[in-house]
């Protein structure tokens, strides 16, 4: 749950700041990479949930890639005065990856990716 919390912090600061660095990602105001990164730390934590485990640190970092492209290319479509092209997702998708792999790795470092079904 922590790694949520992180996530909710996280996910809408990198793409609110890839949105100042890269000309090809521009929204029409503040709530928009918000809402994008707030999606992104559900979905994000969704999928740690369910692939992360000990030896799959690269599939998940890619599996996040991927998910964080395609979220951020179509909700850019999605929403009014955005203009987020498919290489500017991309681009947000790696920054996002990066993080990412390093929670994945602190996860398994910790040996915190033990499901408890009780």
């Amino acid at each position: 749950m922590t790694t949520f919390f992180m996530k909710v912090i996280m996910c809408p600061l990198i793409v609110a700041l890839s949105a100042f660095i890269l000309p090809n990602v521009n929204f029409a105001n503040m709530i928009q990479p918000i809402i994008i990164g707030l999606v992104l730390a559900v979905v994000g934590t969704m999928m740690e949930y369910l692939f992360l485990k000990e030896g799959t640190v690269w599939l998940s970092t890619f599996l996040d890639f991927v998910a964080a492209t395609v979220v951020v290319y179509i909700l850019g479509l999605w929403m009014e005065g955005a203009v987020v092209t498919f290489l500017g997702a991309l681009l947000v998708g790696i920054f996002l990856g990066i993080s990412e792999h390093f929670t994945h790795l602190f996860l398994v470092r910790a040996n915190k990716t033990q499901k408890s079904y009780q």
